[in-house]
């Protein structure tokens, strides 16, 4: 058992399936009392029935009051998992701003607000743990998905800015960077997901592993698939090399070999 989340506070965003039901599963495995978030009510309500928590549907830009009330008070654990992806293509072709807007709203904007709700008590009492489930993508990028690529950017800045702002006054941070993960979301990548992401593809499960041994370690960067590391390395000091790359692979997908 991992001392730091037994009998924690603990939200999990986005947990009716996928990442985020495998983290709440995980959380309460632990002994946490955990707060299931999904826009669907439905799933949402399973998955907290299942793990003994409490479900709390709706949008997980404005959860943090109904959260905080339903595990008295105090919230010990935010894991601002929900997401979303689309296949945008490239922009040579029609812009769906709506893609973007949703993007931008959903993978960073309901970090930052969460961030902001929870942050005045947290401060007051010295500490909080802050879960960002980021994505390989945003260390790196993915092709054929440029609204994921560039907000998941976004998340991950703003996660690092949150730890190196306040981990001197008890604030822990997280960063979740997994590479492919068997879930709806990866099955809805199409054509680019089955090229990158589904030969080394891992369950949720082992997604929830690597947090808590990163929690152990009290680590900021958590890679569930330790590949990234070398790939993240390359792209910061060879960056032509790497973009040259991950070109041939745009043009592999692109021309279906």
């Amino acid at each position: 058992m991992v001392e730091a989340v037994q009998d924690a506070g603990v939200v999990v965003t986005g947990a009716g399936g996928g990442i985020g039901a495998a983290l709440a599963r995980r959380f309460a495995a632990e002994g946490a009392r955990v707060v299931v978030n999904d826009l669907d009510a439905g799933k949402a309500r399973a998955v907290a029935e299942e793990i003994g928590g409490t479900a709390v549907p709706g949008d997980a830009s404005a959860v943090v009051a109904e959260a905080r009330d339903a595990l008295g008070g105090t919230v010990d654990v935010y894991c601002a998992n929900a997401g979303v992806a689309f296949e945008d293509g490239d922009l040579d072709g029609p812009l769906d701003e709506r893609t973007w807007a949703a993007s931008w709203d959903v993978n960073l904007m309901a970090h930052v607000r969460a961030a902001h709700a929870l942050l005045p008590d947290w401060l007051e009492r010295g500490g909080g743990r802050f879960v960002s489930t980021v994505s390989a993508a945003g260390l790196l990028t993915m092709i054929g998905a440029p609204s994921y690529s560039v907000t998941k950017h976004g998340a991950y800045a703003f996660a690092e800015w949150l730890s190196l702002t306040y981990r001197h006054r008890g604030i822990k941070v997280h960063a979740i960077c997994p590479q492919g993960v068997r879930t709806d979301m990866l099955a809805a990548t199409g054509s680019a997901g089955d090229l990158v992401l589904q030969p080394t593809a891992i369950e949720p499960a082992a997604v929830a592993d690597a947090l808590f041994e990163g929690i152990e370690q009290d680590r900021f960067l958590i890679l569930p698939h330790p590949e990234v590391a070398g790939f993240y390395q390359a792209r910061a000091t060879e960056p032509e090399r790497w973009l040259a790359t991950m070109n041939h692979i745009q043009q592999k997908w692109q021309t279906g070999r």
